[in-house]
């Protein structure tokens, strides 16, 4: 961190504002004179004045140092002017100008000389929009802010390595309380991670939603992201792009299950961070988490005056895992004596037109079913634009009831429209002054209370276990150094020095006497044992269910036929015959690689010669500990099997929770050189985890 944090709070509550520039300064002069109360003054030796405040011919010429700068000049101009900054101690600089490091190669010394001119001054970009602080009106932005007269008391954060999407955002007509926005650009020298944790400590920030399309540091953004969430500071990202795996990371069934976006994802997962596929649930969420808070849990109580509507409730909730858990008996009693004899008593609850709008009523009827242990609590109402109805307070009169029974129970609330345009600004005020969120759109609305209350039951969980802690990521091989695949036979004797088990098996050599087998228990398997065949079912190298020493000599001729003539450049080191493993209630893959940036990535999956095809896996990062390998399992389909299912034993999914664990010791402290580990499958049987493939891919070192 080469900025001095307290500048860059001088840059994000600033006293004084400078821009420097032509036409771009000057409007965004201009725009910031009309909000902030502190000076605002203008750089340009060729005027007089810079979008109506007093112009200075240079930096040296302003009354003092400026806390925040907005610089808009042309890229050489910039490096220079960063430097006449720093001298005179200016606080922080949104550097409109471009033309550096996104460039690429032809940008990156502009970039070094533009951070090393910067000195411990709080640096926005390059490349980059600049800033918005909507509780103090500063404003440090080249088009129109959205921002007005009207000030944010407390509001959501955006901070985006984007300048389009922010710029958009400001336009919104969702009533979301925005309190900054930081457009980081190219982060020279403040990164994303930087900003979050500066805003987290601002008491008039209430949730932070984040566009990134990489991260810089890892463990300094988990470090921050935890922080987060200790503070009850939600955070919302929405990721785009995806990092480059390391080129040797290609051999194993877990490179192609856990991809780049599924690493990010079990990291954002290991932090508690919500993540979002779209711009409108980013702001549907956050706006819920500003203006209601965070549920406590999944349980959910939905109401609405239509069958259709709880329908659709019923349906799309069920995706999503929220709990629509049904009335207890003496609530379900107390509401038919409420409710209209055309209603039905259930959650999603249509307490029918007859009640629609009754304000004696229906305040009982949302407190009754509210108060039967929900988490949080949702309205479905449109409501009609004045050319249709241009008295709506009988669509209002809803919303204020049910505004009423939350605030008097202490529930998060909403009020969800089927139409994101059904919401009309004047009533979002109203519910929003309520702490009840209006959330416009049904499927947009529906996703921001399924993040939210999983937030709120992933953070508690998250809180009560270890924190993050990473191993650091494995360095690409360099030139002096090769990869190899470790042979099965030599990889499985590593993992059952470990005290993992493994089939019990002999080695064969071509020609070799059959006299090893005549304790061998059979049925029993035989496999090519190459490093060049990493995947033998895939090159017709193994038989299985062979009976006798027969059998076995059998199989083996079979196979080196075979791989002569489909595979004459394998080179064959032998034989590894093994006894099946019988009565096995489910097969599995168990897979660790060494991400190149975020270290150790556990795959759990579905296995067997399917695995790619059926795609039922989960990532997680490594650490970890058993409550999060046992949720990982459970979230698969193949968990059902390990259950009983038609007739199979149940397996206890501790046992195999503590052999996956196993493994990742193992990795762990070979990760010195491990690339990839698959353990393919991992037979679960009532007794015990039985490792029957191993494909291991390490570093040589010389």
């Amino acid at each position: 961190m080469s900025f001095s944090p307290e500048n860059l709070q001088r840059l994000l509550n600033p006293r004084h504002i400078a821009f420097i520039g032509g036409n771009d300064a000057a409007f965004s002069a201009k725009q910031c004179a009309l909000t902030f109360n502190g000076p605002v003054w203008g750089v340009n030796p060729r005027r007089d004045n810079l979008g109506g405040v007093p112009c200075f011919a240079s930096v040296d010429d302003l009354p003092e140092a400026p806390d925040a700068v907005f610089l808009a000049v042309p890229r050489q101009a910039a490096i220079k002017t960063i430097e006449e900054l720093n001298s005179r101690g200016a606080g922080g600089v949104a550097c409109f100008t471009a033309g550096f490091g996104e460039l690429g190669s032809a940008g990156k010394a502009e970039e070094q000389a533009l951070i090393q001119a910067a000195g411990d001054m709080a640096l926005v970009g390059p490349n980059c929009y600049g800033l918005i602080n909507y509780t103090s009106g500063a404003c440090l932005w080249p088009f129109g802010a959205g921002a007005g007269p009207t000030r944010c008391e407390r509001g959501i954060a955006l901070v985006m390595q984007s300048g389009m999407l922010p710029a958009n955002l400001t336009m919104n007509d969702r009533s979301v309380p925005i309190s900054y926005i930081v457009s980081a650009g190219n982060q020279a020298v403040v990164a994303i991670e930087d900003y979050v944790d500066a805003l987290i400590d601002d008491s008039r920030v209430s949730a932070i939603g984040m566009y990134i399309e990489g991260i810089k540091n890892v463990d300094r953004f988990a470090s921050v992201a935890l922080r987060a969430l200790s503070l009850q500071k939600p955070l919302v990202v929405l990721k785009a792009g995806s990092s480059v795996l390391a080129s040797q990371l290609t051999v194993s069934h877990t490179g192609s299950l856990a991809g780049a976006d599924d690493v990010f994802q079990a990291y954002f997962d290991q932090l508690g961070i919500i993540r979002v596929d779209s711009p409108v649930v980013m702001l549907e969420t956050l706006k819920l988490l500003s203006v209601s808070g965070a549920p406590r849990g999944n349980k959910v109580a939905f109401f609405t005056c239509s069958g259709g509507d709880a329908a659709m409730v019923a349906d799309y909730t069920d995706k999503k895992g929220l709990n629509l858990a049904q009335p207890s008996a003496a609530t379900a009693r107390k509401l038919a004596e409420l409710l209209p004899g055309i209603a039905t008593v259930s959650n999603p609850l249509d307490y029918t037109t007859p009640l629609w709008g009754n304000t004696e009523v229906m305040p009982d009827v949302f407190k009754t079913l509210i108060a039967d242990g929900f988490d949080a609590a949702v309205v479905i109402q449109d409501y009609p634009p004045a050319h249709i109805h241009e008295d709506n307070t009988l669509y209002r009169n809803d919303g204020l009831s049910f505004m009423q029974a939350c605030n008097k129970l202490g529930v998060p609330g909403a009020v969800c429209s089927d139409l994101p345009e059904n919401i009309d600004r004047e009533t979002r005020e109203i519910l929003i002054e309520g702490k009840i969120t209006p959330l416009q759109g049904f499927d947009a609305g529906i996703d921001a209370i399924t993040h939210a209350c999983h937030y709120g039951v992933h953070r508690n969980r998250l809180l009560a276990s270890p924190g993050y802690s990473a191993f650091t990521a494995l360095p690409a091989p360099g030139p002096d150094q090769s990869t190899r695949i470790v042979d099965e036979f030599s990889g499985k004797q590593r993992l059952k020095s470990f005290g993992i088990a493994v089939p019990d098996g002999v080695l064969l050599k071509p020609g070799d006497s059959q006299r090893e087998l005549d304790s061998f228990e059979f049925p029993g398997i035989v496999k090519a044992v190459s490093a060049d065949l990493p995947h033998k079912s895939d090159a017709g190298a193994l038989r299985p269910d062979l009976h006798g020493a027969k059998a076995v000599s059998n199989a083996m001729i079979e196979i080196q036929k075979s791989l002569k003539l489909n595979n004459p450049d394998v080179r064959l080191d032998g034989f590894l015959v093994e006894t099946m493993v019988e009565d096995v209630v489910a097969e599995l893959l168990v897979g660790i690689k060494n991400d190149p940036q975020f270290g150790l990535v556990l795959v759990i999956a579905a296995g067997g010669v399917l695995v790619e095809l059926l795609q039922d896996s989960a990532t997680l990062l490594l650490p970890t500990d058993e409550d999060r390998v046992l949720r990982a399992l459970q979230s698969l389909k193949i968990f059902k099997l390990l259950q009983g299912f038609r007739g199979k034993p149940a397996v206890d999914p501790n046992m195999v929770v503590s052999s996956i664990l196993q493994l990742a010791e193992y990795a762990a402290l070979q990760r010195d050189s491990l690339l990839e580990l698959d353990v393919n499958p991992l037979m679960v049987t009532t007794s015990g985890c039985i490792a029957a493939d191993v494909m291991m891919h390490e570093i040589v070192r010389s």
